[in-house]
């Protein structure tokens, strides 16, 4: 029979029980008995005794008493036993340092101390173990018991063990808070914290950023390798972001693939933009899951309030969209909310319209870009680049259309003219100049591109080996057998292969003992940065030439821009230059034209060292001087400073303060200048946006501009970016 949850202590004897009576005998005693009580009172008596010390040995339950000073003066032997102490050796001590004090476990209730002080009965007060090793939950019940005279004589009580109910019942909050998968807050957990982080941050005027994050090419791992081998590797990406974001708390699955990171009383574009870099550089490492290599990306989108958004539906909103911005340019970037995104969001959806037309309408052509042998600055080839003219808009960056492509599998179409026009062009080249072709990972992925290559040969003429088709490494995520099966059916046709864009994160020796590469392209963010005093980009891009060499395969350095850059790829033995520091890409005729010349040699040309990117563009901004306000325009943008026009004759040493909008400002010092023109070095350097431009590390906080009673509506102005986007500005 089962017995209550809580015992109801009888009434003691003024003798008590007999000593040879054991546990709670020696407790309670008998009833109080009128003289001439028959046998059958007593015998139910020492029956009920029975019961109550069957209950105490089952281990349903337990008893306890105190003197009046609230020490121990009986406990079941059993569950001091379960705390790790003899009964014994706890006689005398005080019974509330059995547990933990509540405060210390968040029970918003009166403590059990308060309780005993007051001499107030309690019912299933819920308490903790205080002893080391001892991690269990009791309900406690105690009652106050006074003497024949009305005064407090002690406790008595009961108690048990809830600990399974009491975990169960923090599972189920935690199931409730915590994504089952990988222990990240939920959406909804993170939402209230994000609520309430941003309510108080208000009141104490202070910033607080969020992230957004979505994995690139995910959805083909769960294709290819199955849906728990997407799990597996969720739960790697979460262990990677808690590694840089650090506090778990802030970080959280929204679901699916995406994830969203709080990051409180961070206001600074430039820490922001770094710490969106090295989530990118580490999400994009190869992953081994359940014995498959996997590699996926990330793209990251970034808002800041109070800047971009005061409430939290506003801020993750513009998170969003900055990161749709981040993957709609090329995807594996970060870029920060400015409120120009939403017209680019609506340019992007007319362009994609405008995309599947471009082709019938004649607008995509090709340029063609030389690929010059370092050491005798022969032309030996050329790069196939896409072009798109826009009939309104003019010239479309690839860098914008091809995204768009690959989302509407309009990238076959393309891929397809400009692999047949190429080979068409190349085959009407004199002499043997070899035509490289981009291949992207969607057409590598379909089993009809060899049948495509073929038909392109074909209609040409042009010899295969005189084609060389670039593929990127993240080919190799797909099925091995088919990636395996597609190299050779590529290779049987006798065409090239170079892999593109090597060293950007997914590299591996593994495959280059496999794959039947003949060339490899080192990626330029390794050029741009290795003459940088301190950088390491030197001894990789020897490391690469060198496993290039001993697999016989020839190197091509991507985006050499200045002498300083030529130069050191020289020294470190890459065979083959592609850049600026040659040539832009030029049309078909031209490829003609030095070919019948016969041998096509360039002489390099450019900046002696490598310097800031700089930004041509045709951006109206503010420069304020003296209390004055002036309409100047951006003609170009560096990192450092920029090329300014609208001011006449500002003598040199001129400081401004130059307002680019939506709180960005920026104080500049006028070095040269040449009637209305100047050029203006920065203060302070501005930094990446993630997306190919600049802007500044600080903003002024609209509680500023609020305080100086200026109207928030200053804060709309667009970012600045390139002269493409700014044509109509």
């Amino acid at each position: 029979m089962d017995m209550p949850s809580r015992i109801e202590c009888v009434e003691p004897t003024e003798h008590g029980a007999d000593e040879s009576q054991r546990g709670f005998f020696g407790l309670i005693g008998t009833r109080r008995r009128k003289p001439g009580t028959d046998a059958a009172a007593e015998m139910q008596t020492r029956e009920a005794l029975l019961l109550l010390r069957n209950y105490e040995e089952s281990g349903r339950g337990w008893f306890w008493s105190t003197d009046t000073e609230g020490r121990i003066t009986y406990i079941t032997d059993a569950v001091a036993q379960m705390m790790g102490r003899p009964a014994a050796s706890l006689i005398g001590t005080p019974f509330v340092e059995l547990f933990l004090p509540a405060d210390s476990h968040d029970e918003r209730q009166r403590t059990l101390p308060f309780l005993m002080t007051r001499q107030s009965k309690f019912d299933d007060l819920p308490l903790r173990g205080a002893f080391e090793g001892d991690d269990r939950w009791w309900a406690v019940s105690g009652r106050p018991q006074l003497d024949a005279n009305g005064r407090f004589a002690g406790y008595r009580g009961s108690g048990i063990d809830i600990t399974a109910q009491r975990r169960s019942a923090e599972d189920a909050s935690r199931l409730a808070l915590y994504d089952s998968l990988t222990g990240l807050a939920n959406r909804f957990n993170i939402s209230k914290k994000l609520d309430s982080t941003l309510a108080a941050f208000s009141q104490q005027q202070r910033p607080c950023a969020i992230m957004l994050l979505d994995l690139d090419r995910f959805k083909q791992v769960n294709d290819t390798l199955g849906h728990p081998a997407g799990d597996a590797l969720l739960k790697q990406v979460a262990e990677r972001l808690l590694k840089i974001v650090g506090d778990k708390e802030m970080v959280s699955r929204l679901g699916g693939d995406e994830f969203q990171i709080i990051l409180p009383d961070i206001e600074d574009r430039g820490e922001l933009g770094e710490m969106a870099a090295d989530i990118i550089a580490s999400l994009t490492q190869p992953y081994s899951v359940e014995g498959s290599r996997c590699i996926i990306g990330a793209s990251v989108g970034v808002a800041i309030a109070p800047f971009d958004g005061q409430s939290s539906d506003d801020l993750v909103r513009n998170a969003d969209l900055a990161l749709y911005a981040a993957k709609g340019n090329g995807r594996g970037r970060f870029a920060f909310y400015s409120s120009d995104l939403h017209q680019a969001a609506e340019d992007r959806r007319v362009l994609e319209e405008d995309l599947r037309d471009a082709l019938t309408r004649g607008e995509i052509s090709i340029g063609y870009q030389p690929v010059v042998n370092a050491g005798s600055n022969v032309v030996t080839g050329v790069e196939a680049l896409i072009r798109w003219t826009h009939r309104d808009r003019g010239h479309i960056s690839p860098a914008l259309f091809v995204p768009i492509a690959e989302e509407t599998n309009l990238i076959w179409p393309l891929g397809e003219w400009v692999l047949l026009k190429a080979c068409e062009d190349a085959a009407s080249w004199p002499g043997e100049m070899r035509v490289a072709v981009n291949v992207s990972p969607i057409q590598f992925a379909n089993p009809e591109l060899p049948k495509v290559v073929a038909r392109a040969l074909a209609a040409s003429g042009l010899s295969p080996d005189r084609l060389e088709l670039e593929i990127t490494e993240s080919v190799f995520l797909g099925d091995t057998a088919e990636t395996n099966r597609m190299f050779k059916a590529l290779k049987d046709l006798g065409v090239r292969l170079a892999l593109d864009d090597f060293g950007t994160g997914y590299s591996s020796l593994g495959y280059l003992q496999s794959a039947p590469f003949d060339k490899i392209k080192i990626d330029q963010s390794f050029v741009r940065g290795a003459t940088e005093a301190g950088s390491r980009n030197g001894a990789i891009i020897a490391a690469i030439v060198a496993l290039a060499e001993a697999l016989d395969m020839e190197t091509t350095a991507e985006g050499i821009e200045s002498l300083d850059q030529l130069a050191l790829v020289r020294k470190l033995n890459v065979s083959h230059v592609q850049g600026y520091i040659y040539s832009k890409p030029v049309p078909s005729a031209e490829v003609v034209r030095h070919g019948e010349a016969g041998s096509w040699t360039i002489k390099p040309s450019g900046p002696a060292r490598q310097r800031n990117d700089r930004f041509s563009m045709f951006r109206k901004v503010t420069a304020i001087h003296d209390n004055h306000r002036y309409a100047v325009v951006i003609r170009n943008l560096s990192a450092t400073g920029a090329f300014i026009e609208g001011i006449l004759d500002v003598p040199i040493g001129t400081r401004f303060v130059i307002d680019f909008g939506e709180g960005q400002l920026v104080t500049a010092t006028v070095r040269r200048s040449t009637k209305h023109q100047q050029g203006i070095e920065f203060e302070q350097t501005m930094v990446s946006d993630g997306n190919g431009g600049l802007c500044t590390r600080h903003r002024v906080s609209p509680y500023l501009i609020a305080a100086a009673a200026q109207p928030t509506s200053a804060l709309a102005l667009p970012t600045f970016t390139t002269t493409e986007d700014w044509k109509a500005a």
